[in-house]
């Protein structure tokens, strides 16, 4: 529960700062979301990946084994999207959510592998 809270924090920032750098406010100039927005921006999305992702994952396995994985680019860009047409008060487009799906896949690969990394050092001093 404690990993799920910490991605949730994580890609809640990794969201704020994409759509302060990719989104469009409602009025295309302006951004007004909160901080409680992000919080659930990033909610939405960590379920969205937990439940969603796999599914949609499996439904794409043909273009994932064309394109020797690239295709999974495009599914994380699909899940960013999918979020934050759930999320009220946050738009961007298609392809800056591609972007923002490289840049908190990343954020994410690091977080699980310090924690990972931080785990083993626990049980090996135990």
């Amino acid at each position: 529960m404690m990993m799920f809270a910490i991605r949730w924090i994580l890609n809640s920032f990794g969201l704020w700062i994409a759509v302060r750098v990719f989104g469009t406010g409602y009025s295309g100039a302006e951004i007004d979301a909160g901080v409680a927005v992000f919080l659930l921006a990033g909610l939405i999305f960590s379920v969205v990946n937990a439940i969603l992702k796999p599914i949609v994952i499996i439904l794409a396995l043909p273009a994932i084994l064309l394109t020797l994985g690239l295709f999974t680019i495009i599914v994380n860009g699909f899940m960013v999207w999918i979020s934050l047409k759930l999320a009220p008060g946050l738009q961007m487009t298609f392809w800056h959510s591609v972007l923002t799906g490289l840049v908190l896949s990343l954020v994410n690969y690091v977080v699980s592998s310090v924690l990972e990394l931080e785990y083993s050092n626990m049980r090996k001093e135990q």
